[in-house]
Formats: C-alpha cells, structure tokens, sequence
C-alpha cells in the first residue's frame, strides 16, 4: 500500500518520466524521486544526462533507472514500457514530457517534417497512455500528465507542425480522462511558455523576457512545481493548465 505521507505521496509507486536527459524532465525526475517514487528516467539520445541524473537521485537517497528509446519509432513506447515494469514494476505515474521542437514555417515545414514532429510529440505520448492505462485501471490508481505548450492554444511561432502536435494533446487528454476518471486515474495537460532552461527558446532570452508580465522567463522548476502539484492531486483531471508568466490571461 503507498504511503499518503504529505513528504513522500509517491511512495511506492513508479513514475516514468519521458524526456528526463534535461530541462523540465529532469526536474520532474528529481521532484518525484523527493516524493519517494522509483523513477524511470527515459531519454533519446543523451544518455550520458540521464546516467548522471540517476546517480544524483541515487546519491540523495532515491531510487532512479535509465531507459533509452527513439520515441519516433511507433514500436518504442510498448517496449519502453515493458521494459520499465519487467526491471521497476507496473507504471503508476506517467509524465510524457519528450518533445521535438523544429523550427520551421508553413511554407518549410513538408509532411516528412510534419509527422516527425507528430510521432514524437502526439503519438507517443498516447501509445504510452494506451500501454500503461489498462494497468492503472485495474489497480484503480493513476497519473497521466501530458506536457503540452501555450502553442497549442496560440499558435505559437515554432510551426504548424509543433502548434498542432501540441493542440492534439488537449484533445487526448480530454477524451482519455472522462473514460478513465472513475477508475481513480486523472489525465491532464501543462502548458508552459517561454521556459528558459530547455533549450527550445524561439528568440533571444532578454528580448523574450520582455514580453513576460511577470519579468522573467521561467524556469524548468516552475514547471516541476506546478506539474507534481498536478500528479498529486487526485480530483484534478481532463484540464490544460498554463504556466506563461501571465502572458495569456485565460
């Protein structure tokens, strides 16, 4: 039985976290390791990251195992998954954070281009929804959180292909959560803007800064903030929350 301790809620339970090599990821990580979960901490292609995230959970008292896989690949998150319960156990929190982030216009951005995008950012994150769900229902416990972006609702100036890869996660989210809600799994969405600390900037840090009500860009740790005060709570689902800064008033 998993501990409620308001220090650990995520005490035996565990979490794979996509896209954990850096940024927001990599936070999130940390932060669910701090809550006690045993975190799958997956990356693409730098592993070297992700062995040395894992260390430093390690060093601090958690417990933290790396998966690598190309989310592009439709294959890659059924065996992800299967991989991460044969070595840690059954997937009780999934934070579907990997992306790709080209920036391109609609005049550049081809179909090659624009289901290289889709693969990673849309369609994995629902085959890893659709792996672990049926897991989670069954135990009657689960935690979905899909890493979106205020793109999704504005545009934003990556592209047409990442607006849209992004968009398509509020519907996902919307459609899994009011099937899976009353099996005490919650599906939801964050949506942060500008964040500093990712590498996926759009422009230049001091003019983008400008632009942010609040004076600042955010940072990886914001999002880790608001994101594991999501997972955390049990009656919160199917909502896309933003974190700009105060850019978009909604």
């Amino acid at each position: 039985m998993a501990s409620a301790r308001d220090d650990a809620p995520f005490a035996g339970r565990i979490a794979l976290v996509t896209g954990a090599s850096g940024g927001i990821g990599a936070e999130l990580g940390r932060r669910l390791a701090d809550s006690g979960a045993v975190v799958a901490l997956h990356y693409a292609s730098n592993e070297a990251a992700a062995t040395a995230l894992a260390a430093e959970i390690g060093a601090a008292g958690g417990r933290a195992r790396t998966f690598g896989a190309d989310l592009g690949d439709a294959s890659a998150p059924e065996r992800l998954v299967g991989r991460v319960e044969r070595e840690l156990g059954p997937v009780d929190v999934l934070a579907a954070n990997a992306g790709l982030s080209r920036p391109g216009s609609w005049e550049e951005v081809d179909a090659e281009a624009f289901d290289e995008t889709v693969a990673v950012n849309l369609r994995a994150p629902y085959l890893l929804a659709r792996r672990v769900l049926p897991g989670m229902r069954e135990r009657e416990y689960g935690r979905i959180l899909f890493t979106s972006s205020v793109a999704a609702l504005t545009g934003g100036i990556v592209g047409p292909h990442y607006a849209s890869s992004k968009a398509g996660l509020h519907g996902l989210t919307h459609f899994l959560a009011s099937r899976v809600a009353a099996d005490g799994v919650t599906v939801n969405a964050i949506a942060p803007a500008l964040i500093e600390d990712t590498g996926m900037l759009p422009g230049d840090p001091g003019e983008l800064a400008q632009v942010v009500p609040i004076g600042r860009l955010g940072k990886s740790a914001d999002v880790a903030d608001l994101a594991l005060a999501m997972l955390r709570n049990g009656y919160l689902t199917s909502k896309v929350v933003m974190l700009d800064g105060g850019i978009h008033p909604r």
